[in-house]
């Protein structure tokens, strides 16, 4: 039976050596741990990466028992006017430390959320309270950060979590929960994460819901995405010349197993990419009508008719070949 806690809490890393997949970045964290300082800092990636663990991770390890008293995390995302920056963060920042500690940390996650106003507001924020506060802030988008608040930041860029570190994260907490996930089940989750370990564990419990054996089987149905295999054979419907057997698996990623159209064409771009037996240039070709097909379905277009359009343009590059 699954347990209660959310596992991506139960086993986030308490120290930055448990931080997976970013092994070249928590060396050069620790130097800052070790030497008992910290600068502002940065940090930047996709969702998933270890961000928010390696912040409180430099707050355990800097503070120890007191931790909790000299940290606060604020979520730009909820409140994201100029009034945070002036009221909730200028209040914090401005009381001294406690304990031994020599600083506070004030950790900001999804930053690039903040108002331009609200960002040049913290900016002098920073300056002012320096002696007594670090900020560290976190984004997805560090392009989205005003330049006078990188420039005050040294800058760490997380990159998506590599198959092998997810492999390795998955397997132990697997062991722990006393689970048996198969080899397919394994690359299954790879396959569904992309990078991202919240949505691997995330992944994983859910799957333990239905049972302690875990396969590829359970992981795609609680994911809501399609098989790889599947992908592939839409594909070769198309490029093949069979629009009505292309058009069909299409329904059935619809219609049966309740697909959006996003999912849909995301997917078709993951499998393009590694897909054989096509020249370069349909390659390019294709990759430039998916782009557009997924603008258009941003923008609200009814999906059905721009992916059956997808699948008959790959059945004329097909003819090309």
């Amino acid at each position: 039976m699954i347990k209660e806690e959310i596992w991506t809490e139960k086993y986030r890393p308490e120290t930055l050596g448990e931080v997976v997949g970013q092994d070249d970045i928590t060396e050069r964290l620790k130097s800052y741990v070790k030497s008992g300082n910290l600068p502002h800092l940065l940090f930047s990636g996709p969702a998933g990466v270890g961000k928010t663990a390696s912040a409180i991770a430099i707050a355990k390890e800097l503070f120890g028992e007191a931790w909790i008293n000299n940290f606060t995390e604020l979520n730009a995302s909820d409140e994201r006017g100029i009034d945070v920056v002036r009221n909730q963060i200028k209040n914090f920042a401005r009381t001294a430390p406690l304990g031994a500690a020599s600083f506070k940390i004030i950790f900001l996650d999804e930053a690039d959320a903040l108002t331009p106003d609200a960002q040049n507001a913290l900016r002098r924020t920073m300056e002012r309270f320096s002696a007594t506060c670090r900020f560290i802030l976190s984004c997805n988008y560090s392009s989205k950060i005003i330049e006078p608040i990188q420039s005050r930041c040294s800058v760490y860029r997380f990159r998506p979590i590599s198959d092998g570190a997810i492999e390795k994260r998955i397997k132990y907490i697997a062991s722990e929960e006393k689970l048996k996930v198969t080899e397919d089940g394994l690359d299954a989750i790879k396959y569904v994460a992309r990078g991202d370990m919240r949505r691997a564990i995330n992944a994983l419990q859910a799957a333990a819901v239905l049972g302690k054996k875990i396969d590829a089987e359970v992981i795609y149905k609680i994911a809501t995405m399609a098989r790889p295999e599947e992908i592939n054979e839409l594909i070769e419907f198309a490029l093949g010349g069979d629009f009505m057997g292309a058009r069909d698996k299409l329904d059935v990623l619809l219609i049966e197993q309740g697909l959006s159209g996003e999912d849909v064409i995301n997917q078709i771009h993951r499998a393009i990419m590694d897909f054989g037996g096509i020249s370069e240039k349909t390659r390019v070709q294709l990759l430039d009508k998916i782009g557009e097909i997924d603008f258009r379905l941003t923008e609200g277009a009814n999906e059905r008719i721009q992916l059956e359009a997808l699948i008959a343009h790959f059945m004329l590059a097909g003819s090309k070949e």
